[in-house]
């Protein structure tokens, strides 16, 4: 078998397709939340805790270094970046709740599911079990 049509049959099975669609339904979801997270939560935040800008949270471990006659940096600053942490920590946080209620909602789905299933009823007797039953309970008298 020539590794063009392994390949071709490996791709094309259900689960890589299906994995494939959920790995770009969710970078997609992953801006949505990005979104929601910089441009809706985190500014009334900042308002609150006195009108900081999360982003612009940063320790800097070394100075940046610029040419003093032409006012050039040379070498950018050392920085922890602890604003857009934050801001990937609250995104997170997002989208691990978001998964959550998601498969909590499946599994209670498939609970209704399994509870609506009613037992099959038991198999109808045959007349060959019923004179069977009628000749046991005959010989138990």
């Amino acid at each position: 078998m020539s590794m063009l049509k392994e390949f071709k049959d490996f791709a094309m099975k259900g689960n890589v397709i299906d994995l494939a669609v959920g790995i770009i339904i969710g970078a997609a979801f992953g801006k949505i939340v990005s979104s929601v997270v910089n441009d809706v939560i985190m500014p009334p935040i900042g308002l609150m805790v006195g009108g900081i800008n999360f982003t612009d949270i940063k320790i800097i471990m070394k100075d940046a270094i610029s040419d003093p006659a032409t006012g050039k940096v040379i070498k950018e600053a050392v920085t922890l970046k602890i604003g857009s942490f934050l801001q990937t920590l609250v995104d997170f946080t997002i989208v691990a709740f978001s998964v959550f209620l998601m498969v909590k909602g499946l599994n209670s789905l498939s609970k209704k599911k399994e509870a609506d299933a009613a037992p099959p009823p038991p198999p109808a007797v045959t007349k060959d079990q019923e004179l069977l039953t009628e000749i046991r309970d005959l010989l138990k008298k």
